[in-house]
């Protein structure tokens, strides 16, 4: 058995320090040793997406990732988005939209999503698609979560348009 270390990790804004072993994964870390079950753990081999954080802003599968790679980084799961109680408009698109059924799927749909409208606040129906392609749902069918982004993305390009149309 390896020796156990000690992990600073900054989890949503909070240091936790964590007695593991060298070879424990983020997402063990995260569920077993931090206690925020909000990671999933579902194919433990990277082909789901249940798993998937934001590391320094980047989607990542936690299943796949050494804690150890987390040590002064940011780490964000599903429990880090709300602000004072209120759900991001992406995690209350979700819920409007009937994208969540059982919801074990869902964070780690909207981490992804998350991530992706960061580094595009308009991205296409095309893009959304492929950004949100490793990402598995078993009762959806996938077309409420596509228009849960979709309204998001919409949301935001009615709040960015300039009043009274084009110049």
């Amino acid at each position: 058995m390896a020796q156990k270390q000690i992990l600073e990790l900054t989890v949503n804004g909070d240091l936790y320090e964590i007695a593991c072993e060298p070879n424990i994964t983020l997402l063990e870390a995260l569920r077993e040793k931090a206690l925020l079950t909000g990671t999933k753990r579902g194919c433990d081999l990277g082909a789901c997406g249940a798993c998937t954080v934001l590391l320094d802003g980047e989607a990542v599968l936690a299943c796949l990732t050494l804690a150890l790679e987390a040590q002064d980084r940011e780490v964000t799961t599903i429990e880090g988005l709300a602000r004072n109680g209120e759900m991001t408009p992406l995690q209350q698109a979700f819920v409007d939209y009937g994208a969540i059924q059982c919801g074990f799927c869902s964070p780690g749909f909207i981490m992804s999503a998350t991530a992706m409208l960061a580094d595009d606040p308009s991205p296409s129906q095309q893009e959304i698609r492929r950004r949100l392609a490793g990402n598995l749902c078993r009762c959806t069918g996938y077309a409420k979560i596509l228009k849960a982004v979709e309204a998001v993305v919409e949301a935001r390009a009615r709040v960015s348009a300039p009043a009274g149309g084009a110049l």
